[in-house]
């Protein structure tokens, strides 16, 4: 593959990881550096930025490495017809996705990105009821709008 570098792959040890929890679930875990091969016939495919924060000096190095995984129409156009593509935001459009493919239909990471906030949400709810912070009660909140 263009562009391939070892030093990008999955970890043995986390590979490892995914395959017992596959043959526990009934899942499979396929390691490829192919990108063609890994989309053919995907439910969901997902990606992420090249280079993040603290990775800044090496984002050139990375695009050049990482271009051939581009999520495109065409590679996109490989997973199933009702695949799902997913992205953690932020993207860096035009690298490692194309407009085309994050603002289709079955871009579902706007969706994504809400389900986080909530969850956010509610840890820092359940770290903020606990004895570090009083939350005001309904009343308290009245009474202070009042003063």
């Amino acid at each position: 593959m263009a562009g391939y570098s070892p030093k990008y792959e999955l970890d043995a040890k986390s590979l490892e990881w995914a395959r017992q929890r596959g043959s526990e679930t009934g899942g499979t875990c396929t390691l490829t550096n192919d990108p063609e091969e890994a989309a053919s016939g995907a439910d969901v495919i997902y990606t992420d930025i090249w280079a993040s924060m603290g990775q800044e000096s090496e984002a050139e190095k990375r695009k050049q490495i990482f271009v051939p995984y581009r999520v495109d129409a065409d590679l996109f156009g490989r997973a199933k017809p009702d695949a799902i593509f997913l992205h953690c935001l932020p993207a860096h459009r035009g690298d490692e996705v194309t407009n085309d493919v994050i603002d289709s239909p079955r871009s579902l990471v706007f969706q994504q990105a809400e389900n986080r906030l909530h969850a956010q949400k509610a840890i820092m709810l359940e770290l903020m009821k606990g004895e570090f912070v009083k939350l005001p009660s309904l009343v308290e909140l009245q009474e202070l709008a009042h003063v």
